[in-house]
């Protein structure tokens, strides 16, 4: 099923519609070390449009829209993989094509030893503001990624190129999420 999925993600038109989460909805998942998905709450599949049964295993990356530099992913993964927690807006893709920014909080699953044995990820609603701020960014960073024929090489640029504009405006990437994030 997994192949399928994935098959048919290739094959989703861009509808150009957003969807808006609720104030009071919040997306939750769970995934193993490689991203595969072990818990999504039914918020998660109301907004994707994928049913509990097609999430369950399949790469998270399955809701990645494909508007959102790999460089931020890149990042996220860096961090929680090194045992920190991250911040970001994510812009995702749901089944039909539509698509749903979301303000995500992804941490580290630690066992009793403290080893890392999965992920766990909340998303709630972004404010329009952060959107709109973020949204000339990553452009910018998408712009970079696909200015190169090599996959490998767009990705190191783009990612340079976040991280000089980090150490350019001098803060931390939690400090420039913070910045646009109204309270």
């Amino acid at each position: 099923m997994e192949k399928a999925l994935l098959q048919e993600r290739k094959d989703i038109k861009l509808t150009g519609v957003e969807r808006k989460l609720g104030r009071e909805d919040v997306i939750v998942s769970k995934t193993d070390l490689q991203g595969k998905i072990t818990y999504a709450n039914n918020v998660l599949c109301r907004v994707s449009g994928y049913s509990l049964t097609e999430l369950m295993g399949a790469p998270h990356s399955l809701i990645r829209h494909p508007g959102m530099p790999r460089c931020v992913f890149k990042f996220l993964w860096d961090t929680i993989q090194s045992g920190n927690e991250c911040f970001a807006y994510v812009n995702n893709r749901a089944r039909n094509g539509d698509n749903y920014w979301v303000f995500a909080h992804v941490t580290p699953t630690f066992d009793s030893k403290g080893q890392i044995i999965g992920y766990h990820s909340n998303r709630r609603a972004p404010a329009r503001s952060a959107i709109e701020a973020i949204e000339p960014i990553y452009r910018l960073l998408l712009d970079i990624e696909r200015s190169s024929t090599d996959r490998r090489l767009g990705l190191e640029k783009s990612f340079a190129a976040l991280v000089a504009y980090l150490e350019k405006n001098k803060v931390t990437y939690d400090e420039f999420i913070f910045s646009i994030t109204p309270n």
